[in-house]
């Protein structure tokens, strides 16, 4: 780890007269570099950062892209995956007040690219750029290489005051048009979040879990909550990837010892077993089924946290140390403002149904190169007066006596899978893409986890056109949003409005095609197919199924090896299924383990009949 100057601060205002103050989130780095230096900051697969190797290493960062002309508006693309480096780039982005642009580099290429043109990208950090990432015109600058490289000659970090109506960020969502949309979100945004973070008031030391995709604001919640406060930032990688290569080294996904957790709900059911000792877990991304909030908040802390990008990254939460119902999204963050309205923008009595609409300093500056979105979306408020805005979320929720808001379910035909939101017109209209591809229709399969298609073939296409379109969305869209059931139907089933029907769509997807039927199984590969049927909503067709060309992903494959380990009570590995992926082998690896330990195999026998 890289120690910083003991005769330097290791985080400094610009040069802006002697009484400048630090932005709050560097004046909490430089606090924990002066108290706590040797305390991990970062830890992640390639390596780790102590508190001031985290400040030299961003002063070093901030070197490099100053040098490459990098400044307020300058838009930098961070494409490091879940790197240690991509802690100190953020931080150095933000130094120099310019604007970063998180990516992930395992979304599609196409979807890269989009992003890097829509949001003018100029810079680009990243030790390696992918096969087919156009990035003509833009300058790509390598973390591990000159100029970014630490030496003696980089001194402290200095850091910028930016304008509070500065682009600290750029965070792309899904779209409704078919591509994603950029929210712009403002340093004034980012500097009361940060503020608000400060009063939750976790202890310093450990570390916390960040298993969030490096392109969404949740990434940043997991990144800022910790570093706030002094602990270090876990990065984990819980893709399917991410679980084999953790598989292959022999190790478990999450490490053990964790201090805070932050995990979507569906993280969270699949992975809560790994976080026994856990002092603070936080859930967000999802709506939070009550039993869940239940049990991860007896004998801990427990944050139900809601928030869409358009409000710098967080707007409310519940907390179980203050008394707060957790099954409930809470209360405003201070500075924050939640108002509940009708379609008149009239405020709605307690426990009526309203629209959320969300206002205060957070609020972001709007959709990147979309005005005509960002008016529809961003409104006068009313309330406040003087300029200011409110978002419209198209979140319905209730005020409860208490002040406590309910999430209540969606206006529109956004949704959250896995964590991720999706609009289901975006899925619909790449799948139209295709001129095979007559209509399409998506919906939410009955776990939430993920998305089922319907489409309408032209005439003589029918053939292996289910393929085609789950191949081509795999190549625009991320993992989440990829379709896991592909269906070629003769017509989507619709309402009286002449929309579709998602909830019938849904529910004819749940059935398996009349081709599909088991093969010859015995009874173990039977107990193994039941298992994958309910996780993955669908007919498993016989034993040489494999389990992700069915469909399957990370989230899946957690609870099949759960439920398969409760039913017959062997020890199934993960490193199993990832490797072995099919119905044979697996009831394969199952019979070993019981012949193995001689345990009873009631549930084999109950499937033979004895």
């Amino acid at each position: 780890m890289t120690a910083h100057p003991a005769a330097a601060p290791a985080v400094r205002p610009a040069p802006a007269g002697p009484d400048a103050a630090l932005p709050p989130l560097f004046a909490a780095l430089e606090r924990w570099s002066r108290e706590r230096p040797d305390d991990p900051a970062v830890s992640a697969g390639d390596g780790a950062l102590s508190h001031a190797g985290l400040a030299a290493r961003t002063a070093a960062m901030a070197a490099g892209l100053s040098a490459a002309g990098a400044g307020p508006e300058t838009a930098v693309g961070l494409l490091l995956g879940r790197s240690r480096d991509s802690v100190p780039a953020l931080l150095a982005v933000w130094s120099l007040g310019a604007t970063a642009v998180p990516l992930d580099p395992g979304h599609p290429v196409d979807r890269l690219a989009s992003a890097l043109a829509d949001a003018g990208v100029s810079v680009l950090v990243t030790p390696e750029v992918p096969a087919g990432l156009d990035v003509t015109g833009v300058r790509t600058l390598d973390p591990a290489g000159p100029p970014c490289r630490p030496s003696a000659a980089v001194g402290p970090l200095d850091v910028a005051a930016p304008g509070p109506d500065t682009c600290a960020y750029v965070i792309y969502t899904s779209g409704t048009t078919g591509r994603p949309k950029g929210v712009e979100v403002t340093y004034r945004g980012l500097d009361t979040f940060v503020r608000a973070l400060a009063g939750l008031g976790p202890q310093p030391a450990g570390l916390g879990l960040n298993a969030v995709s490096p392109a969404f604001d949740g990434w940043l919640w997991c990144t800022l909550l910790y570093l706030v406060h002094g602990q270090g930032v876990a990065l984990v990688d819980l893709s399917l990837d991410g679980l084999r290569r953790a598989a292959e080294a022999g190790r478990e996904p999450i490490p053990a010892g964790l201090r805070t957790a932050s995990l979507t709900p569906s993280l969270l059911a699949a992975h809560g077993g790994a976080l026994s000792g856990a002092e603070v877990v936080v859930v967000a991304g999802e709506q939070c089924p009550a039993a869940l909030a239940g049990r991860f908040s007896r004998d801990r802390r427990l944050l139900n946290v809601y928030g869409p990008t358009e409000v710098t990254i967080a707007a409310t939460w519940a907390d179980s140390e203050r008394g707060d119902d957790v099954s409930t999204i809470g209360r405003p963050l201070p500075d924050y403002r939640a108002y509940v309205l009708d379609d008149d923008l009239i405020p709605v009595a307690e426990g009526i149904e309203g629209e959320l609409h969300l206002g205060g300093p957070a609020v972001a500056r709007g959709y990147r190169n979309r005005p005509g979105l960002t008016a529809a979306r961003f409104l006068p408020d009313p309330f406040q007066g003087g300029g200011a805005r409110m978002y419209r979320t198209g979140d319905l929720v209730v005020r409860r006596p208490g002040g406590e808001l309910e999430y209540r379910g969606r206006r529109d035909d956004q949704v959250k899978v896995r964590g991720h939101r999706i609009e289901l017109g975006e899925v619909e209209r790449v799948a139209a893409e295709l001129p095979e591809v007559v209509a399409a229709a998506a919906c939410v399969l009955g776990s939430g986890q993920t998305l089922g298609l319907a489409v309408v073939a032209a005439p003589g296409a029918e053939g292996a056109l289910a393929e085609s379109v789950t191949g081509h969305c795999a190549k625009l869209l991320p993992e989440a949003a990829v379709p896991a059931t592909v269906r070629v139907v003769d017509r989507i089933p619709t309402l009286t409005t002449g929309k579709a029907d998602r909830d019938e769509l849904a529910r004819r997807l749940a059935e398996p095609p009349r081709e599909e039927v088991a093969g010859d199984a015995n009874a173990r590969e039977r107990e193994v197919m039941a298992v994958w049927a309910e996780a993955l909503e669908r007919e498993v067709p016989g034993p040489d199924a494999d389990f992700f060309e069915l469909g399957g992903h990370s989230l899946a494959a957690a609870r099949v090896v759960a439920d398969l380990r409760r039913t017959t009570g062997l020890r199934l590995t993960l490193g199993t299924l990832l490797s072995r992926p099919t119905v044979a082998d697996v009831a394969a690896e199952l019979d070993r383990l019981a012949a193995e330990s001689g345990a009873p195999e009631t549930a084999l026998r109950t499937a033979e009949g004895a």
